[in-house]
């Protein structure tokens, strides 16, 4: 009997400590809730300060400026200079723990703008060489704000267990020709050290999906790109004896309806996408003459990296095999580029529960891959990493194009973005 009752005594004493817990996780919850509610005007604030004074990649001089000063203010250990522009900010959580890091790129593009909107930019700057609007054409100000918001609302609700490191990036666009920059030289200078990152994660808004909902994909999400350039030299000749020279515009013609047939003859396109595009051929002085030479360029777009490597082998092969079959020569360089953009099939799986818990089951889409590129996959290629889109679109408005004058983004859909990354962070390092 006497056992009976401590039993008893002890289930009772059990229950009751369960029911304070979960008061005081619910208390917890109400308080980190209504944190982020109450950030949604900042983050707009912030957002629209960020588009009205956008800069260019490695130049982001500014931009670096006001996250620094957000981030000192939130009492964070703050770095600043790292690959030339980017700023680190480190969170410290109650107890010791993992340590993680969130990334959002700050860069804007050369991009004139169009939009109708109070804080348009009029920001003027030069481009290799060229006068041109700077415009946040790709949502890069939207991310800078969510991820101030994240600072904010963490920093007030710190009961996780580890470090999270808050990681702006510059330079996503790609630095100017003969600069390094971007994720790849912040890792170079060690963002992923001191303390070590296990895990990444990373967030895209999107003017091509509704405001409320997230996609997401596991494995290759985005394509790697990498850049090529071929050089082909032919005989000069006069136009009407094509028979004296050797044509280089003609043989390049016949490279690239070659270089297409390896996408549509020997590339597994049911396994993953691939493209070849030739964006430019310079060749010739007179219509008149054959020239000698002519050179492309052109980029490559993969998913998978054994359809990469066999793509890069039979393209070195065809170029010099169909220049020597029309009695030219020719060389194709293709350069390593962006590698694809690969979210880890298990933290994928174990952040998924966190996107149904901010956005809710329907709202979280599984997408398919993206042939655009993002050099969030240079912190991928180190460690785990997680990487989704944000929903940008008005619900009564047609899609805009991503990189042009017009692109246009609904600020209500935000605030989902610091929901998710605040849920992330509590599931993946737990209290």
């Amino acid at each position: 009997m006497q056992l009976n009752l401590q039993a008893l005594i002890m289930k009772k004493n059990y229950a009751f400590l369960l029911l304070v817990w979960s008061c005081l996780m619910g208390f917890g919850q109400q308080k980190l809730d209504k944190d982020i509610a109450g950030i949604a005007s900042k983050v707009i604030e912030w957002r629209r300060y960020f588009h009205e004074h956008p800069e260019l990649s490695n130049r982001e001089f500014k931009t670096s400026e006001k996250i620094a000063e957000h981030l000192k203010s939130l009492g964070m250990e703050v770095q600043t200079g790292i690959a030339k522009t980017g700023v680190v900010g480190l969170l410290k959580g109650k107890k010791e723990g993992k340590v993680i890091a969130l990334r959002a790129d700050i860069d804007a593009l050369p991009v004139t703008e169009r939009v109708d909107v109070p804080f348009k930019s009029e920001v003027r700057s030069e481009y290799l060489g060229n006068e041109t609007g700077v415009m946040h054409a790709c949502g890069h100000d939207t991310h800078i704000a969510i991820m101030m918001g994240v600072a904010e609302v963490l920093s007030k609700n710190n009961d996780f267990a580890g470090t999270i490191k808050f990681i702006f990036q510059p330079a996503e666009e790609g630095p100017p020709p003969g600069e390094e920059g971007g994720a790849d030289l912040m890792i170079k200078e060690g963002v992923l050290k001191n303390p070590d990152v296990e895990a990444i994660f990373g967030l895209h808004i999107s003017a091509m999906i509704d405001v409320g909902n997230i996609s997401y994909k596991p494995g290759g999400t985005m394509a790697a790109a990498q850049e090529f350039e071929i050089k082909v030299q032919g005989k000069q000749s006069h136009g009407s004896a094509p028979w004296t020279g050797v044509d280089p515009i003609y043989v390049s013609a016949k490279i690239i309806d070659g270089l297409q047939s390896i996408i549509s003859r020997e590339m597994e396109l049911t396994n993953e996408a691939a493209v070849i595009t030739v964006g430019k051929i310079t060749s010739g002085v007179r219509h008149n003459i054959i020239p000698e030479t002519a050179e492309m360029l052109g980029t490559i777009r993969t998913l998978d990296y054994d359809m990469q490597k066999l793509l890069n082998r039979r393209m070195e092969e065809m170029v010099t095999t169909i220049a020597k079959a029309y009695k030219a020569e020719a060389t194709i360089n293709i350069a390593k580029g962006i590698p694809i953009t690969y979210n880890d099939p298990d933290l994928t799986a174990r952040t998924l529960p966190s996107l149904h818990k901010a956005a809710g089951e329907d709202h979280v889409i599984l997408t398919k891959a993206v042939t655009g590129a993002e050099d969030f996959s240079f912190f991928q290629e180190k460690i785990p990493g997680f990487y989704f889109f944000l929903g940008g679109k008005p619900v009564d408005k047609a899609p805009t194009q991503h990189h042009t004058p017009d692109f246009y983004i609904d600020e209500s859909g935000m605030i989902l973005g610091v929901k998710a990354f605040t849920q992330i962070v509590f599931d993946y390092l737990g209290t």
